[in-house]
């Protein structure tokens, strides 16, 4: 074998090993910009709408997504140049993380609808207990003139 596919050869490792590294160091991100569960489950407010908001808040995944994005594409990279011996802790690895993406956004989601609905919800139950008061109060005049 010649020096120059000996040096091919090493460079190649050398940046099959940069490419895990990128991915890893990538996977490694998109975990730390994901909610710890502590922020999801204790929140604080002094309504609901205000405990929606806070929840809807911390369920936001930041830069996970970007970060995953990165550790796809060197992935992929490396992938398709069969730059890897053994990737499938990172393909695990990025499946595991997506999968979790995925469901806080859906979460985050049905959140933001609750935040939506609530307001509109109470506005009708007052409404609702408005006309029955009207309603009973109606009724009790009504009974206080036959009573006359």
């Amino acid at each position: 074998m010649s020096q120059s596919s000996l040096d091919d050869d090493e460079l190649f490792g050398e940046a099959a090993n940069e490419m895990r590294t990128d991915v890893e160091e990538s996977l490694a991100k998109a975990r730390e910009a994901l909610p710890e569960a502590d922020s999801v489950w204790d929140v604080e407010a002094d309504n609901t709408l205000g405990v929606l908001n806070s929840l809807k808040t911390a369920l936001d995944v930041g830069d996970a997504e970007d970060h995953l994005r990165d550790a796809k594409k060197w992935y992929t990279m490396g992938e398709r140049a069969d730059a890897f011996e053994d990737a499938d802790d990172l393909a695990e690895e990025i499946e595991t993380i997506a999968n979790l993406i995925d469901d806080v956004d859906d979460a985050r989601e049905q959140v933001g609808d609750l935040t939506a609905t609530i307001p509109q919800l109470r506005s009708t139950l007052e409404e609702f207990e408005g006309e029955d008061g009207a309603d009973a109060e109606a009724d009790g005049d009504a009974d206080a003139e036959a009573e006359a």
